[in-house]
């Protein structure tokens, strides 16, 4: 990845986008320069295939980031978009160990937590060991917001996070013909930053 060019992002963090230009406030979706998720990609994506909860599972988007202490890295609790990106977000944790945190505001009544005035809901840290595989899917996908805090980033991590095609895209769905172009050029595994340069 360090072969590929870093570009500045939010928050202290860098990262590289292998998927299409998006507008999800307008919800419009370009091909741009998409040429497909890094060669180097190939293999680590044909062994997430082995997984039982991941069998289907066709990335259209690859995002890697670079988060380092020294630059105060984090990432606020949110939910990514559902418009675009399918069911299951897929992350590779890499260099370090960290620590995902899962937040939800509203705890449900069978939990016995009852929201307190005055103060926020239910955080869980989840431990992501160096060399994890996370999948978010169901409750955890939609309802749960995830976040990197900066205190949990302690050495460098790096991390890819693969998204899918939301059923809008996918065959039967509205935009079924723009979804499958997305996927045969994010499955051509042809993308490299090295190339635009």
């Amino acid at each position: 990845m360090d072969e590929d060019v870093w570009m500045q992002s939010q928050s202290g963090r860098r990262k590289q986008d292998f998927g299409p230009k998006v507008n999800f406030k307008k919800r419009k979706v370009r091909l741009g320069s998409f040429c497909g998720l890094p060669g180097t990609s190939r293999d680590l994506v044909l062994r997430m295939l082995r997984e039982p909860a991941l069998v289907d599972f066709q990335p259209v988007e690859q995002c890697n980031l670079d988060y380092h202490p020294q630059r105060g890295s984090a990432i606020d609790p949110h939910l990514d978009d559902s418009w675009l990106w399918g069911e299951r977000l897929v992350t590779i944790n890499m260099l370090s160990d960290a620590t995902l945190t899962m937040s939800l505001e509203e705890p449900p009544a069978e939990l016995g937590l009852g929201r307190v005035e005055g103060e926020a809901g239910v955080d869980v840290a989840v431990p992501l060991p160096r060399r994890s595989l996370v999948v978010l899917h169901g409750e955890a996908r939609h309802k749960w917001k995830h976040a990197i805090r900066r205190g949990d980033v302690r050495a460098r991590r790096v991390c890819s996070t693969f998204r899918e095609l939301s059923a809008e895209f996918l065959p039967g769905g509205q935009q079924a013909e723009l979804g499958a172009q997305l996927l045969d050029i994010a499955l051509s595994f042809g993308g490299s930053r090295r190339q635009k340069q």
